[in-house]
């Protein structure tokens, strides 16, 4: 099996490349199944959640019930192996320090006549995370999204995640929500998870923020909650781009490939942009030899076939407009001087440097949340931070000669707005005088 191959310069707008690069962030029928399932979830609530979940994953949660107990969870974290355990706390370890780093301070300037002006950071009081869990427990996903949220000071995080038709969550997911602190989790996924946690039910009361990633009905359903509650980013099916030159590892560059397109979904996109014609050769080979090491899923094949693209270009600079413009995900720079070409990145959500850092490095362990956007939306958004469960409030102290400097500004401003009582508030306080 080989991946399609193609060259490119910037004066293409044609062919292979330009189509690989107009991949929707939106996928147009998963739109209208959403707003169907969405509207009735709305209209009736958990009697909607509980017949939806009947059709779509044939699970009973009459029998079953929507929420996991808290028996069932710690239930579940005895049968987790040693070592998962192990890793499961290491993970939790380094992404919560990252996020401690990360966390914006609150902070204050004087104002030119006195007072001050500043900004401070709250938690939010209750949030969604969404974590996959159909075609692969995503246990890392609860620690990328809930970790975040528990170091941000929330104090109620909702977990939402799909289960088999016997009612079981695998048992390594429950554990690493236990381990990042989730208060709350639900056997419900899909589009109903959306809509029960934006909409609220009578069971569970609705969320401020949802956060995580998901297939295309899941990010289709984020999308059209919007306003509802607040969302992360868009956050689909998984891509990587790679950055090479003669320098890199052939063998290690075709099984980073491998490492986004077995995700599952068919739709994932791997892109391997390099300036060596020969490489592209050695890459094609070296997926045959390390895919007859790993579980090929029909979706691996679908995107090895389809979603699968070795670019040959004429120069690194040309290559880097080349990723710019894909704006993937996950971008490898595997180059003789990695740091150097950092500088160039101008569209990705997070981006790993040399033949140390394989992707899957950030996905469980590395710190930063591996809840990237996806479909171009790199372009425009950034990766899910510990600042995602915060609000931002403004605060502004003038004194009595800071709004007198501040005066004719504000009157000239309610004068050409038409807004007369915007100007008066602030003229009458020196009226009386």
């Amino acid at each position: 099996m080989k991946a399609k191959t193609a060259t490119w310069n910037r004066d293409s707008r044609r062919g292979m490349v330009e189509t690989f690069l107009r991949r929707p962030a939106f996928d147009a029928q998963a739109e209208t199944v959403a707003a169907d399932v969405l509207g009735d979830i709305r209209a009736r609530g958990d009697a909607a959640v509980q017949a939806w979940a009947l059709k779509v994953d044939g699970l009973d949660l009459k029998t079953h019930g929507l929420r996991v107990s808290p028996g069932e969870i710690e239930a579940a974290s005895k049968q987790v192996d040693v070592e998962f355990r192990r890793a499961a706390r290491e993970a939790d370890r380094r992404i919560a320090a990252f996020s401690r780093e990360g966390l914006r301070k609150n902070w204050r300037m004087r104002s030119p006549a006195g007072g001050w002006l500043g900004e401070q950071f709250t938690p939010l009081d209750r949030v969604g995370v969404y974590v996959p869990g159909g075609k692969a427990p995503l246990a890392s996903t609860a620690l990328m999204t809930a970790t975040l949220a528990r170091v941000a000071g929330v104090p109620d995080i909702v977990a939402c995640t799909p289960c088999g038709p016997d009612g079981q969550v695998n048992p390594y997911l429950l554990h690493a929500m236990r381990v990042a602190g989730a208060t709350e989790v639900y056997r419900v996924g899909g589009i109903q998870a959306i809509g029960m946690m934006a909409y609220g039910t009578r069971k569970v009361r609705k969320v401020q923020k949802i956060a995580g990633p998901g297939g295309t009905y899941v990010t289709a359903a984020k999308r059209q909650v919007y306003g509802n509650v607040a969302l992360d980013l868009v956050a689909g099916p998984s891509e990587i781009a790679i950055l090479a030159d003669e320098t890199a590892s052939a063998r290690y560059v075709a099984t980073d490939l491998l490492s986004q397109a077995e995700h599952g979904t068919g739709h994932e996109k791997a892109l391997l942009v390099t300036t060596s014609a020969p490489f592209v050769d050695a890459v094609q080979d070296e997926l045959v030899k390390q895919m007859a090491r790993i579980r090929v899923s029909p979706g691996l094949k679908r995107v090895v076939k389809q979603g699968m693209l070795l670019v040959t270009v004429a120069s690194l600079d040309e290559g880097m407009e080349l990723i710019n413009r894909f704006a993937p995900e996950h971008f490898e720079l595997m180059v003789k001087r990695p740091r150097t070409w950092l500088k160039k990145v101008t569209h990705a959500g997070a981006v790993f440097i040399g033949p140390w850092t394989p992707e899957s490095a950030g996905d469980f362990v590395a710190g930063p949340s591996h809840v990237l956007p996806t479909g171009g939306a790199a372009a425009m958004f950034a990766g899910l931070t510990v600042d995602d469960f915060r609000k931002r409030t403004s605060v502004i102290e003038f004194s009595k000669r800071d709004l007198k400097e501040a005066l004719p500004v504000i009157e000239a401003f309610g004068r050409v707005e038409n807004l007369d009582a915007h100007a008066l508030s602030a003229r009458i306080r020196f009226e009386e005088e």
